[in-house]
């Protein structure tokens, strides 16, 4: 990504459900997909203490998500992912055609 979009909002809102930030401690969850942009590659930021970095932000459509990407996401499939998506987010409908930001990020290492 040649430019990089301007935030909307900060990056310590990246991952912040309790479940969420345990998956993300544990290894599960290296992605978060937001309407926005929280975090730029390379950005660090912080979950109870663990140190983490954004590797990647890139844009995709729902309809294209898979099963690999809810795992990533922390969820055991596809499936899952849009049932707990859709009844955190009150009235919200699954477009296939939405966009969102996919930010990839990884344990940040001492080396």
């Amino acid at each position: 990504m040649d430019a990089l979009p301007e935030k909307t909002c900060s990056i310590e809102r990246l991952v912040t459900q309790e479940k969420l930030v345990a998956a993300a401690k544990a290894g599960i969850k290296t992605q978060q997909r937001r309407d926005g942009v929280y975090g730029w590659p390379g950005e660090s930021f912080e979950l109870e203490g663990m140190a983490f970095i954004v590797t990647d932000l890139s844009r995709q459509r729902l309809g294209d998500m898979t099963d690999d990407d809810a795992k990533a996401e922390g969820f055991p499939g596809l499936a899952m992912y849009k049932d707990i998506i859709l009844k955190m987010h009150t009235g919200m409908t699954w477009e296939e055609d939405h966009f969102v930001w996919v930010h990839r990020f990884a344990a940040k290492t001492d080396s």
